[in-house]
């Protein structure tokens, strides 16, 4: 009895998924589109925490406040994620990725004319709402587009992510701070690049559905697995989540405050080493979508959640040196889990790929939000260096994954 091979297929019928009669060539190039447009996006994003110094300079802030912006820009992004995916499963929107885009553009705008903190708070709600409007649906058409390479197709979109998250910082080091505040509102150019990729994506979709409405009413032919399991499997998959975004917050957020109360480096070289930190974890993504496709996710979620721990341990008591490089290994191994993560449940949870990359991309967000803002609390009533030396032992949650079942025996052993 061949499962493994029939489910991908049956699963994208039901969700209306079924992949086009096309060139496999368009497929891939819509997969770049994606890719790209993830890479706008979250270079986007990424300017908020990276221009911390500036903001605390500007507009005398503590640590607390700092973790505040996180919070507001993760919250309003983890909140609406799943409700977008939820509704986008039943009707799909194509041009939804452009509009999100231009929500995210609003909020730049905004942040960089800024004069109260207030209004700094309300433009990253505005980034976190267009980035809770781009990820579900984007999420959905990078699985369409895989031709069946599930977990290589989230790495890829993923990739674009974790670049645009690494391109920010620097990009920052080199206009916003230098320039000021009011250098951000250059950035504009490339949210308008990222709503012309996405609105010819939306054109090629709206075209794709219309031709394959009829085919997507198909039932699916993996046993199901019982209410309780599953509700356990996404516990478990939400705590790894919980320690791999907590850790990734005290990195993103505080890591140039560590390098500077530490090391006492400029805010330039401290971003230029968040950048390399950032560039580590992009290219760490592409590795856990094709190791899972060809090994099984578990494997993958193993090796990063709980494989990095050492690492994190030792990262307190480094010297510069080696803290740039253990930064790297962490960035490597730790990025590996999140594209293992969503095609897990993807499969665990068949027919429902919106809400899926809605709630774990929601999840990752809301604990990145929670943790900074938890930790910039901490880094205040303690130090910054006490903070990551608490945050070294969270890898050890990963010891969960134990109790992550094996999808393909499960399926095999209730279909016999």
């Amino acid at each position: 009895m061949e499962i493994k091979s029939s489910y991908p297929r049956s699963e994208e019928r039901s969700a209306g998924l079924t992949r086009p009669h096309q060139p496999e060539n368009m497929a891939g190039l819509i997969l770049l589109g994606l890719c790209f447009s993830h890479l706008l996006n979250d270079t986007i994003q990424s300017l908020i925490p990276a221009i911390y110094p500036v903001l605390k300079t500007t507009f005398r802030l503590d640590f607390g406040q700092i973790g505040l912006i996180t919070l507001t820009f993760q919250l309003t992004s983890s909140l609406l994620q799943p409700l977008v995916g939820t509704y986008t499963d039943h009707k799909p929107k194509p041009f939804s990725l452009a509009i999100g885009m231009g929500v995210s553009l609003c909020g730049l705008l905004l942040l960089s004319r800024a004069w109260d903190y207030r209004v700094v708070l309300l433009a990253a709600g505005l980034v976190g709402v267009g980035s809770s409007i781009f990820h579900p649906e984007a999420t959905r058409l990078a699985r369409f587009s895989s031709g069946g390479r599930h977990g290589f197709a989230q790495s890829v979109f993923q990739l674009g992510g974790y670049m645009g998250t690494a391109i920010g910082p620097a990009l920052a080091a080199l206009i916003v701070v230098p320039a000021g505040q009011h250098s951000i509102a250059w950035f504009s150019i490339v949210a308008l690049v990222a709503i012309v990729v996405l609105s010819r994506v939306g054109f090629w979709y709206k075209k794709v559905r219309t031709s394959q409405q009829k085919k997507s009413a198909q039932s699916l032919n993996r046993p199901s697995i019982p209410g309780w399991k599953v509700f356990a499997i996404i516990s478990i998959l939400a705590a790894l989540i919980f320690s791999k975004y907590f850790y990734l917050a005290s990195i993103s957020s505080y890591y140039t405050f560590y390098l500077i109360d530490r090391f006492h480096l400029s805010i330039q070289s401290s971003q230029m080493l968040l950048f390399l930190f950032l560039f580590a974890v992009a290219i760490g993504t592409i590795i856990g979508g094709p190791i899972g496709d060809r090994y099984g996710r578990k494997l993958v979620i193993w090796f990063s959640i709980l494989g990095v721990t050492p690492f994190t341990i030792l990262l307190p008591y480094a010297d510069l040196f080696w803290t740039c490089v253990l930064s790297v290994i962490i960035g490597l191994i730790l990025a590996s889990a999140f594209s293992a993560i969503i095609v897990y449940a993807q499969e665990l949870v068949p027919g429902k790929v919106g809400m899926i990359g809605g709630v774990f991309y929601g999840l990752a967000f809301g604990m990145g939000g929670l943790g900074s803002a938890v930790l910039g609390k901490l880094a205040d009533l303690t130090s910054i260096d006490f903070v990551y030396h608490v945050c070294s032992f969270l890898p050890l949650i990963g010891l969960l994954t134990v109790f992550l079942p094996n999808l393909d025996r499960w399926v095999a052993n209730k279909g016999q």
